[in-house]
């Protein structure tokens, strides 16, 4: 949908739905008639729609973000009013083509992609007084890393008397006692384990074999604790895991990617204090697999979105660090025309080598993007599974992918007949996100 004409097709623009309520109610505003003044050209789509107010709603949408603006008061991102004006532009809706944008849009497409401008500026093009002092900087870095290694000495301290005590009394001690250490390791500004010592809490009483669970993170967060004791002495991309793992943040100061990128999949994740959003995606010509992270705070949806199947001309830097595949967006993402291909894949047992080298590297990975191809959905004893066509490996589904609708997706999509499928393969099993079957290689098939 920019000046070279790309455009997203209609099941693209509502896989960037926040929810399935903005699905709903995007798609009956993706018809002529609520709208007027609509118009497109230079990478941005925008109209007025009528709501029940006197003044219509001004919508705009800056196609190579993307990004949003609407008068509209919902906090979603996008609004049910900008998805209605995507799909009205899928369906061939809107007759001005190629025109300038009205000053109210333009203004804002202005202003907009000049921030976006000044954000790519190395560090001392800003504005004066806008570089800090490194001096300050490093003290800084230096009280938080003696914060973490005192939190981490606690944390290290409440995992040994917990085995000393037995795993039975973490059954019986109720949430509390870890909820209060948790509020220790935020004090000493190490979230990072803060969140692991909130799952560890979460385990006793979950279910059969809870014990089995509970020592197995045990003893990552105990690995995660000494490894920190001992960051100076790790090789400096597993220490930069390691720093990353406890909470600070990894700079994204890899060698910058230009590539066409296929958007993989999109899916949120949220809890009580926060919404993250996972966004993967695969260069078509490095063959590269990338991930990208928005948050909003609780009860917002984050800001990034991009239609899951699009192929998009753009730049990620690389996070430093082991096994990283987090990467931070250059300034724009244009659409482009041309094939779109899946990522080459492999069997079962391809995957799980991949997974177990990103474990060399960062023991503490939850899961691996990893590429299947020619595996059938089947059923099992265990529930359903991934197998090779030729019966020689299988992988099962983690128990949240086996309840979800994507897996009758899958399994209509494949109908028997093998199929590609990418997703995140982890200790509890594979996630299917987004799959392709021979009939139709082009066409991204979402399972989120």
């Amino acid at each position: 949908m920019n000046a070279m004409g790309v455009r997203w097709t209609a099941e693209q623009v509502l896989a960037l739905a926040p929810d399935e309520a903005s699905r709903r109610a995007g798609s009956k505003l993706g018809t002529a008639g609520p709208w007027s003044e609509t118009g497109c050209g230079d990478g941005a789509v925008w109209g007025l729609c009528k709501g029940s107010g006197s003044t219509p709603y001004r919508a705009v949408v800056d196609t190579t973000g993307p990004a949003y603006s609407c008068g509209c008061p919902s906090r979603k991102s996008p609004c049910k009013h900008a998805l209605g004006l995507l799909l009205l532009r899928a369906a061939d809706g809107i007759a001005a083509e190629g025109c300038p944008a009205p000053d109210w849009a333009a203004q804002w497409l202005t202003a907009r992609r000049g921030r976006a401008a000044r954000a790519g500026l190395p560090a001392g093009d800003g504005p004066p007084g806008a570089t800090a002092d490194p001096e300050a900087a490093r003290r800084r870095a230096e009280r938080r890393a003696a914060r973490i290694t005192s939190g981490a000495r606690e944390l290290e301290q409440r995992l040994a008397d917990l085995l000393r005590g037995g795993l039975a009394v973490a059954g019986q001690a109720g949430y509390g006692l870890w909820e209060e250490t948790a509020a220790r390791m935020v004090d000493a500004q190490a979230p990072g384990l803060a969140g692991r010592v909130r799952e560890l809490g979460a385990i006793p009483g979950s279910g059969p074999g809870w014990p089995v669970r509970l020592l197995e993170e045990c003893a990552l967060t105990h690995l995660l604790g000494r490894a920190w004791l001992a960051a100076d002495r790790l090789p400096a991309p597993l220490a930069t895991t390691v720093r990353t793992r406890v909470g600070l943040t990894a700079p994204a100061d890899g060698v910058p990617v230009r590539d066409h990128w296929l958007v993989l999949a999109q899916y949120d994740a949220a809890d009580a204090r926060l919404t993250t959003r996972r966004i993967w995606l695969h260069g078509t010509t490095t063959g590269r697999t990338a991930l990208l992270l928005s948050f909003g705070a609780a009860g917002r949806a984050p800001q990034l979105a991009l239609p899951v199947g699009a192929l998009l001309d753009g730049e990620l830097t690389p996070h430093t660090g082991s096994g990283q595949v987090r990467a931070e967006p250059g300034e724009r993402f244009v659409p482009v025309a041309g094939p779109v291909v899946p990522p080459a894949g492999g069997p079962v047992g391809t995957a799980l080598d991949a997974y177990g080298r990103a474990l060399r590297e960062d023991p503490w990975l939850d899961s691996w993007p990893v590429t299947l191809s020619r595996v059938v959905p089947a059923p099992a004893e265990y529930g359903w599974q991934l197998a090779d066509a030729d019966g020689r490996e299988a992988l099962p589904l983690t128990p949240a992918a086996r309840s979800r609708p994507g897996l009758w997706r899958l399994a209509a999509l494949s109908g028997g007949a093998p199929v590609t499928v990418f997703g995140e393969v982890g200790h509890r099993g594979f996630t299917p996100l987004a799959a392709w079957s021979p009939e139709t290689p082009g066409e991204t098939v979402p399972l989120t």
